[in-house]
């Protein structure tokens, strides 16, 4: 029988850092940018990478936001 206080342990750091995932999306997003811009691709794969690198960018806000929010104690916070 399982006690009920009893917890998990913790994940390691680096399972719950999202943001080495996001810069790394991010950077592979602005190579494709450069390579379909010195390759003259097609607009539509042009814009698609601005718009991967415009949503890292949201991402990144996200995370500050939250962790801020952390910070300053608010209730509605998620703790990384």
């Amino acid at each position: 029988m399982v006690e009920p206080d009893w917890q998990p342990p913790p994940l390691p750091r680096r399972l719950t850092e999202p943001v080495r995932p996001v810069v790394v999306g991010m950077a592979v997003w602005v190579v494709a940018l450069v390579v379909v811009a010195l390759a003259g691709g097609s607009t539509a794969w042009l814009w698609a990478c601005v718009v991967g690198v415009g949503l890292g960018l949201v991402g990144l806000t996200v995370l500050a936001v939250q962790r801020r929010a952390v910070a300053r104690g608010s209730k509605g916070a998620q703790k990384l």
